[in-house]
């Protein structure tokens, strides 16, 4: 729960008080001199030692007496400099800030967020709420629902304290951070249940139980049988080796009077990914439950958008399989012919990602999208040049490119762009006896994979995003555990709010 109010005083009945520092500040923030004569004197000379540290996302706990000979509990929290801070230093300050007030087991916790604004580097009341709201609600994430001891619930109560009171501002901060940080939970929840758990059924029913919670957003759910009998035949290759049915999820979110000219999302649904006969090593494939974390992006950004209600048409293609092994598998070698007509030898089983996204993308076309990014845990290649910081994109359209890249400045997640070149097109059409080959190379290996779902765009302008490194993590961040990342949730939903007239022609 939040709550805003315009000053902060000895009075407050915080349990913890959450105050920014700078590199640039030779002071204590002005806010502080409302305390206690005693707590005013012991905070100088802590600060005057040096003990009160300005390093980006460097936490000092320190507790004081008051007057009244109370404790006071107090967390500063590093910003470093004005001039180099981006918007995810600041939401990685914010999620250490979270974090230590958890370890302090409290429940009431007032943020002087004056502090922690800075209007010459862009982070106004609106953007540093909005941080704050989402760092609440993403830095204490746990996945322990299989776990018989579970950690405590509390629910906390954050008071935004702010010179200026409650405003507009504040308000929308609030409530795009609350809608961002649920959907990238929600994201990080899908890709952290294990694949017994979460299969395509299962993953279709999050779908329409997100449906049901959103005025605005309306489910389909494809079966087998009707993807038969549309000729979605990529994807019911990669299917054949599981005794899971493939599911089409469609989610609409109708922000216009009239239906039409979507933006629209494809996330790959992988739900395990063995590899199939090109069968992937034992070590790797424990996480392979991940292969879906384009799917539960998607997903995690239509939570966003529900709750955000932007003016804007979103629709959501998620092609959902398991790929494994059986006497119907799909074999190397193979060809398919797939949805829009188009054939493709199958070099690699294990490069399956990019032949289901190939029906997503052309049925998403189908269905009238106007603009199209596909999602997905595509390769290794991606892993390797960017590691696990940045999301790897290919796009054909510079003015849509323009505008994904200044949502994802805004969203605080980064993104790398790839080339194209007349050359990798040809070494995706390489295959001797049908028109695309689904694996013609460790060479360019990122390029040639997102090059290959282009060839069902025709046209329309696309974005895709490999987040082979970025969706699952083996390490802790500020913003949360080991595990599901919920990447791209904040920028799929920040794209989704922006105007039309913003992406060219």
């Amino acid at each position: 729960m939040f709550a805003v109010e315009k000053k902060w005083t000895k009075k407050s009945t915080d349990q913890v008080l959450v105050i920014g520092v700078r590199e640039e500040d030779d002071e204590l923030p002005e806010e502080l001199e409302k305390g206690s004569k005693s707590m005013v004197a012991a905070l100088n000379k802590q600060w005057t030692d040096g003990a009160i540290k300005s390093k980006e996302a460097e936490v000092t706990n320190m507790t004081v007496l008051d007057d009244g000979e109370h404790l006071q509990q107090l967390i500063f929290v590093g910003l470093g400099s004005d001039g180099d801070r981006t918007f995810a230093d600041l939401k990685d300050a914010f999620g250490a800030a979270v974090k230590a007030v958890h370890d302090q087991k409290a429940v009431k916790v007032g943020v002087l967020l004056d502090t922690f604004c800075a209007q010459e580097a862009g982070f106004d009341e609106e953007v540093v709420t909005q941080a704050w709201s989402d760092a609440a609600l993403t830095a204490p994430y746990r996945f322990d629902i299989y776990k018989t001891k579970k950690e405590e619930q509390r629910n906390f109560t954050y008071t935004i304290y702010i010179q200026s009171g409650e405003s507009e501002a504040v308000r929308t901060g609030i409530h795009q951070g609350r809608a961002f940080g649920q959907g990238v939970n929600l994201a990080r929840t899908l890709v952290n249940i294990p694949a017994n758990d979460l299969t395509p059924a299962a993953l279709a029913e999050e779908a329409e139980a997100l449906a049901n919670r959103h005025e605005k957003v309306s489910a389909e759910i494809l079966d087998i049988n009707e993807l038969r009998s549309l000729g979605m035949h990529a994807l019911l290759a990669v299917n054949r080796g599981s005794d899971q049915p493939a599911q089409m999820i469609i989610l609409r979110y109708q922000g216009e009077e009239t239906w039409g000219n979507p933006l629209a999302f494809v996330g790959k649904g992988i739900t395990f990914d063995s590899g199939g006969y090109s069968i992937k090593p034992g070590h790797g494939m424990k996480t392979m439950k991940s292969d879906m974390g384009g799917a539960g992006a998607v997903l995690g950004a239509f939570e966003a958008i529900g709750q955000m209600q932007p003016q804007k048409n979103v629709m959501a293609v998620i092609p959902a399989t398991e790929n494994l092994i059986n006497g119907s598998a799909m074999k190397p070698g193979d060809v398919l012919q797939t949805f829009d007509g188009q054939t493709i030898e199958v070099n690699n089983t294990d490069a399956e990602g990019r032949l289901i996204l190939a029906d997503g993308v052309a049925y998403a076309r189908h269905l009238g999208a106007g603009k199209i990014v596909d999602i997905s845990t595509l390769t290794g290649a991606c892993v390797v040049a960017l590691g696990d910081v940045m999301t790897g994109a290919l796009s054909n359209d510079d003015a849509l490119y323009e505008v994904f890249e200044k949502s994802a400045e805004e969203a605080g997640e980064h993104v790398w762009r790839f080339p194209t070149h007349p050359r990798y097109e040809e070494m995706v059409r390489s295959s001797d006896v049908a028109d695309l080959n689904n694996a013609p190379g460790r060479e360019a290996g990122t390029i040639t994979a997102g090059l290959f779902i282009g060839s069902f765009i025709h046209g329309l302008p696309w974005i895709h995003l490999d987040v082979a490194g970025t969706a699952y993590l083996e390490r802790e961040t500020p913003l949360g555990p080991k595990g599901g990342t919920g990447v791209m949730v904040r920028t799929l939903a920040t794209l989704a709010q922006q105007g039309e007239d913003n992406y060219g022609d």
